[in-house]
C-alpha cells in the first residue's frame, strides 16, 4: 500500500480486499485461551511467539493484530506491539533494551512520567540517565555519549513547551557510536515519518488522535528492522504486556476517521495560534509551525503538517491565579489532561513542568491548549472572553499554590502532564 497516499492508507490498513464476501471491519475477538487440534500442532504454533499468531490470549487476537498492523502502516515501520497505555509504549521498549550498568540519554523537555520512570524505576535497576538540552547542538550531544549509552531518547515535539528536535542528528550521533534512537512521535502520528529520519523505535500514545474520541487508555511500539523486533516483541511478552480486544477494537474504528479529525484540528489549531500571536497578553506562541516555537526549522524540514496541541506563554504581569480564572471562565474549553479527542482542552502547565538542565526559565506563566472539532470561531470567542477576565486580574500577584505544586514535584503526577 506504500504507493497510496496517507488516506487510502488508513482507510484500507487491516482490512480484507475490498470486494470480498464478509463484514468491512475487522472482528471483535476476546479470549485467553487458545485451542489445538492435537499436541503436535500446540508444540508448532508455540514456537511462533514472534509471529502474529493466536497461541494464546496474551499474545494478541485477530483485533489485536489488525491494529498492529493498522499502526504499523502509519508510521511507515515493519512490526508492531501494542500494550497497555501510552506510558507502557514508553517504559517497555526501554525496559526491553536497557541492562544494569547502561546509560540513557533524555531530552530535559520530556513528559514528566517518563522522567519519573527514568529517576526511580530505571535508576533502581542500574540505568543510569542524563538529561539533555532539546535543542542541543551536535557537539554536545556527542560530549554526552558515553561508551555505554545505549539509547538516545527523544519526544518531538516536546511535552508543554514544544521544542522541535533535530531528530536525523539524533539518529546520526547515537547510531555511529552504537545506540539506538526512541522517539515518542504521539505529536506527529501522520506528520512525521520516524524511520525515513533514522528512529529505530517509535512510540505512540493511542488513547490520543488514534481513539480520537477521549474513551481508551493504549499505546503502541513500531519497529522497522526484524532486529528491532525481536527485542521489542519478547520484552513486551516477558513483560506481560497486554491491551483490552475492546479498546483494540475501538482504537481501529478511530483510526478510521484519523486524517479528517486531523485536518480540521490543525487547521483550526494554526488560526487560533495565529490569532494569539497578536494579543498583546500573550508573549510568545508555542505552535511549531509559527517562528516564535523552538526548533521550527526543523519543524519546517522534516514535518508535513501540525496537530491540534500546542502552547502559550503569558506577559509577565500575569501570575497563575490570573491564568486560572481565565481557565476557570471558559466555556468552551475543559480544563483535563490527555488530548487528541474531539473536545477543546485547556490547561496551565508552569507548575507541572521539571527541568534539571537550565532549560526551563520561559518568562511567564504557561497553557497549554487542545483544539478540538468544535466551530474555530466560536472557541475564538470563547478565547477572547477569557482574556477580558485575565486583564481583570492581573494586579493580583499570587503564585500557584504551594501544596498543588509540590505534589506535582513530588509525584510528577501522569495525569498532570498527559
Amino acid at each position: 500500500m506504500s504507493n497510496h497516499h496517507f488516506e487510502t492508507r488508513i482507510s484500507t490498513a487491516a482490512r480484507r480486499p475490498v470486494k470480498s464476501h464478509g463484514y468491512v471491519n475487522p472482528k471483535l475477538v476476546r479470549g485467553s485461551t487458545v485451542l489445538y487440534p492435537n499436541c503436535a500442532t500446540r508444540r508448532e504454533i508455540g514456537k511462533r511467539r514472534l509471529e502474529q499468531e493466536e497461541i494464546y490470549g496474551l499474545y494478541g487476537s485477530e483485533t489485536h493484530f489488525a491494529l498492529e498492523t493498522m499502526v504499523a502502516e502509519i508510521e511507515g515501520g515493519s512490526h508492531c506491539q501494542i500494550v497497555s497505555s501510552g506510558l507502557a509504549a514508553i517504559t517497555t521498549p526501554l525496559l526491553a533494551f536497557l541492562k544494569s550498568g547502561d546509560h540513557l540519554l533524555v531530552p530535559d523537555s520530556v513528559y514528566g512520567p517518563t522522567r519519573r520512570f527514568c529517576d526511580t524505576v530505571l535508576a533502581r535497576y542500574g540505568v543510569s540517565t542524563t538529561y539533555y538540552d532539546p535543542l542541543v547542538s551536535e557537539e554536545t550531544l556527542v560530549g554526552l555519549m558515553r561508551p555505554h549509552t545505549r539509547v538516545v531518547f527523544s519526544e518531538s515535539p516536546g511535552s508543554h513547551t514544544f521544542e522541535v528536535q533535530d531528530v536525523p542528528m539524533l539518529a546520526r550521533v547515537a547510531h555511529e557510536r552504537g545506540a539506538k534512537l526512541f522517539m515518542d512521535n504521539t505529536w506527529g502520528i501522520r506528520t512525521f515519518q520516524p524511520f525515513r529520519h533514522g528512529v529505530d523505535a517509535s512510540i505512540q500514545a493511542l488513547t490520543k488522535y488514534v481513539g480520537g474520541h477521549s474513551d481508551i487508555v493504549l499505546g503502541a511500539i513500531t519497529v522497522a528492522s526484524e532486529e528491532d523486533w525481536v527485542w521489542l516483541r519478547n520484552g513486551a511478552l516477558d513483560l506481560g504486556q497486554y491491551a483490552s480486544p475492546d479498546d483494540c477494537w475501538l482504537a481501529l474504528r478511530g483510526a478510521r476517521t484519523l486524517n479528517v479529525r486531523l485536518d480540521q484540528q490543525a487547521n483550526h489549531a494554526l488560526r487560533i495560534a495565529h490569532w494569539l500571536n497578536d494579543r498583546p497578553e500573550v508573549q510568545r506562541v508555542l505552535h511549531p509551525a509559527l517562528p516564535s516555537c523552538p526548533g521550527h526549522e526543523f519543524w519546517r524540514r522534516d514535518f508535513s503538517g501540525a496537530c491540534g496541541l500546542f502552547g502559550l506563554v503569558f506577559q509577565p504581569q500575569f501570575d497563575y491565579a490570573a491564568v486560572a480564572a481565565m481557565v476557570d471562565s471558559l466555556q468552551l474549553f475543559g480544563i483535563g489532561a490527555s488530548w487528541g479527542g474531539y473536545e477543546s482542552l485547556a490547561l496551565p502547565t508552569s507548575y507541572t513542568i521539571t527541568r534539571s538542565e537550565g532549560t526551563g526559565s520561559f518568562g511567564g506563566e504557561m497553557l497549554r491548549l487542545q483544539i478540538g472539532l468544535e466551530h474555530v470561531d466560536d472557541l475564538i470567542a470563547d478565547l477572547d472572553a477569557g482574556f477580558a477576565i485575565l486583564r481583570g486580574q492581573q494586579k493580583m500577584v499570587c503564585a500557584s499554590p504551594p501544596c498543588l505544586a509540590d505534589e506535582m514535584q513530588d509525584l510528577y503526577n501522569p495525569e498532570s502532564a498527559a
